[in-house]
């Protein structure tokens, strides 16, 4: 059967550009010029006789008939990965997990001997990503630009969990709690109530790029019942684990993922002077290119991390009910 269709160059950076609404980060995903993505895009146009994006000053959006056919040109694409992806041989035992840094350092490294003596047969790598915190960089981060190409490499994103095209599965969904060291709260003196937090220095976390998805101490104080605007000045860190690095030094008090803190506070390296948490309105995400997802070591990978969720949620429940979520 012959099919009449338009250049798969001009198809696939139609397909990118609609993903990331944007030219330039398309280009960067497809290492060309964003001058060549729209001219590929042009080229489309002119194939189809209709505007599939209309170009803004500030921004790209996509027309009905573009948004009509953003589904079908994405499935297609990821037709054509699934069938190379199953064609090519692929070492089964090696597998690449990428996560941002906080949590790989302070909950993934911990558990992960434990991942080893149960599945020595994987041989797997652990790489700590910024980038795959939403609003990092112009989308998932692996070796590739397109994880779905990237082999056996899969993601634990912090994030919406608004990934097309990957298989995206909920993991954990923390909330934050005021940690500070036992030193700092032993020269302050025993605080009272959540209103003598006001007095202290508050270390601010800014590892999410979006103002409003961050931490807020106001917001905390508000849960806390401390009435009126606090004076939210302080030290300001674009890394979380930074932001627990300055807390475990006494510079302050912070506000921080539960699970990312649970063993120092277990160990009285850092201590929680009050109940009251806030939700967070990022949660961590196991993100799988959909073509890889039945591999042996993704899947052994999947239903270890489910179990080592099961386990913090348990534990986390006993204390706090439903603040940890699995899937």
């Amino acid at each position: 059967m012959t099919y009449r269709l338009p250049a798969l160059s001009a198809l696939r950076a139609f397909e990118s550009a609609a993903r990331h609404l944007s030219f330039k980060n398309a280009a960067a995903e497809l290492c060309v010029t964003p001058a060549a993505v729209s001219q590929q895009i042009k080229s489309l146009e002119s194939y189809l006789g209709v505007a599939l994006f209309r170009r803004l000053p500030r921004a790209l959006e996509l027309t009905g008939q573009g948004a009509a056919m953003v589904p079908k040109v994405s499935e297609a694409f990821a037709c054509l990965v699934a069938a190379v992806e199953a064609t090519r041989p692929a070492d089964e035992g090696l597998l690449t997990v990428h996560a941002p840094p906080s949590l790989a350092l302070r909950w993934l490294v911990p558990r992960l001997s434990r991942f080893a003596a149960a599945n020595p047969e994987v041989a797997l790598r652990l790489a700590s990503d910024v980038g795959n915190i939403d609003g990092v960089g112009s989308g998932l981060v692996g070796p590739a630009a397109d994880l779905r190409d990237a082999g056996s490499e899969v993601a634990i994103r912090f994030g919406e969990g608004h990934y097309a095209g990957f298989s995206c599965e909920l993991i954990l969904a923390p909330d934050y709690v005021l940690v500070c060291s036992p030193e700092l709260l032993a020269r302050i003196g025993p605080l009272c109530s959540p209103v003598d937090i006001g007095d202290q220095v508050l270390i601010h976390d800014e590892s999410i790029p979006d103002a409003e998805k961050r931490p807020n101490w106001q917001e905390w104080f508000r849960l806390a019942g401390v009435p009126g605007k606090v004076d939210a000045g302080g030290p300001r860190f674009s890394s979380a684990a930074l932001v627990l690095e300055a807390a475990l030094d006494g510079q302050g008090m912070a506000l921080t993922l539960r699970p990312l803190v649970e063993a120092d506070v277990a160990s009285g390296r850092l201590v929680m002077p009050f109940d009251t948490s806030l939700p967070s309105r990022y949660a961590y995400y196991l993100v799988i290119p959909e073509a890889i997802a039945a591999r042996p070591a993704v899947q052994a990978f999947r239903g270890w991390l489910l179990r080592e969720v099961g386990v913090t949620m348990s534990a986390a429940a006993v204390k706090s009910p439903g603040d940890i979520i699995a899937p």
